[in-house]
């Protein structure tokens, strides 16, 4: 079919998310056609590098023939098996005990689901059950941070405290609450470590009294926060922040969906901190972005406490495609190429990228460079000293996205200036090199912008 009728049937019948319906049938779609690697080809034969592994999930790559015959072998032998009704499918039953094995802690039973949206969806109810089942149905309230990311479904997106997945639609509900980020690069108490550590305790346990802890049921963080503007918390910080949880009753949620899988180095971010939560969620790198599939790791404690609360009564929590057995396949098979490689080469390519974004600091845009791992971000700015974001009109989100993709770069560019990058931990020297050199072309094209220039005058 010819992209330009592949164009019309996209403006006239697909719906894309966190989209300007409008906006987008007038620039119409650009369709991706193949990808190998770290590179994406689109119908006009462009290629690119994915700087931003799809969507922060195409961990292992693009291409890899073992994931695809997994896929395959599962379809011809057993392409769909219920959990319900007690039953079961070894592919589903084998990566639930790996993922066991691997967990932190105590985080050794495993919920299935098909993303990260209905995985956070998932834990908000089984932390309602064993609140129940504890006798304590009053904590039910739930906190999140600020520029968090927790999925776009109805509850999820009022855990999310981004303004896009709010406005129109009637949320946070009243039960959700926010505490201000960690965000060290404009953070009110300053950049020290420690500062903001004890800022965002003292914020949090400020929380928890102000809304009683014996309402409090929970509080949801990302190791690293994604969407918000990749935000790197200090040395410490989910540890302290932890500590607050237990001091208070107060289950910790971990939302690994983008972290987890060696984005930032080890297979799970958490450890990098010695934290173990009472539940953690994962999608995108679980599977690599090849089906879809999400995880929900739940620790014995709360486990025991909901199936002794349940006992011989059924608990109310399913899903059709809960333990699909041909996603189960694909994600043991993209565990063993992280630990047969793809671990170690993204801790070796994660150096490499962290080492060359912050080679562009000398950049006249260049205000900020964080990032852990292959899991990074660049802050543009238009006067370094004032940390001035670029100004609206420059459109950064649209104008910069167009241009590192003519200049053959796929990244994420944020409307407030901020760059993100997550590419495949597949990604070789010459990748990396890549990334750094098309990122720096595009920002020298920026700076030649009237608005920008007129901005730093």
């Amino acid at each position: 079919m010819l992209s330009n009728s592949l164009i019309e049937l996209d403006r006239a019948h697909l719906i894309h998310p966190v989209a300007s319906y409008r906006g987008h049938e007038k620039l119409g779609v650009r369709v991706l056609k193949s990808a190998k690697g770290a590179t994406v080809t689109d119908m006009t034969g462009h290629q690119m590098i994915d700087g931003f592994a799809g969507l922060w999930c195409v961990n292992a790559g693009y291409g890899h023939e073992s994931i695809v015959e997994a896929a395959a072998k599962q379809m011809r032998e057993l392409p769909y098996a219920t959990g319900y009704f007690s039953l079961g499918s070894e592919p589903a039953i084998r990566l639930a005990s790996e993922l066991a094995d691997r967990a932190p802690g105590d985080l050794n039973h495993i919920y299935f689901t098909l993303g990260g949206s209905d995985a956070v969806d998932s834990t908000v109810r089984f932390i309602r059950y064993y609140y129940h089942s504890l006798g304590t149905p009053e904590k039910d309230q739930f906190i999140s941070l600020e520029q968090g990311y927790h999925g776009s479904s109805t509850v999820g997106a009022g855990l999310t405290a981004l303004p896009v997945f709010h406005a129109g639609f009637g949320l946070p509900f009243d039960w959700q609450h926010k505490i201000p980020s960690h965000y060290a690069y404009r953070n009110p108490a300053g950049t020290d470590p420690q500062a903001i550590i004890a800022s965002s305790v003292a914020v949090l346990k400020a929380k928890i009294e102000e809304i009683g802890a014996e309402h409090v049921a929970a509080f949801y963080v990302e190791p690293i926060q994604g969407s918000g503007g990749v935000l790197v918390p200090p040395t410490g910080w989910l540890k302290a922040m932890h500590e607050v949880c237990k001091q208070y009753d107060v289950l910790l949620v971990a939302d690994e969906v983008i972290t987890g899988f060696g984005r930032t180095g080890p297979l799970f971010a958490c450890s990098d901190d010695d934290v173990v939560p009472d539940f953690m969620t994962t999608a995108k790198g679980l599977t690599s972005g090849y089906v879809p599939m999400g995880a929900v790791f739940m620790s014995d404690k709360v486990y025991n406490t909901i199936a002794d609360g349940a006992g011989a009564a059924a608990i109310g929590h399913g899903y059709t495609y809960s333990a699909h057995p041909v996603s189960a396949a694909v994600g043991l098979e993209v565990l063993r190429l992280y630990e047969n490689g793809l671990l170690e080469n993204g801790v070796k390519a994660g150096a490499r990228l962290m080492a060359g974004l912050e080679s562009l600091k000398d950049h006249p845009l260049v205000g900020d460079v964080r990032g852990r791992g292959m899991l990074a971000a660049i802050e543009l700015v238009t006067d370094k000293q004032k940390k001035t974001p670029l100004p609206a009109a420059a459109d950064p989100s649209r104008r910069i996205f167009d241009r590192a993709w003519d200049n053959g770069l796929v990244i994420r560019a944020f409307g407030n200036g901020v760059l993100g990058y997550a590419p495949p931990l597949c990604c070789t020297e010459s990748d990396i090199d890549a990334i750094i050199e098309r990122t720096r072309l595009t920002l020298d094209q920026t700076l030649n912008d009237p608005d920008v220039r007129s901005a730093m005058a």
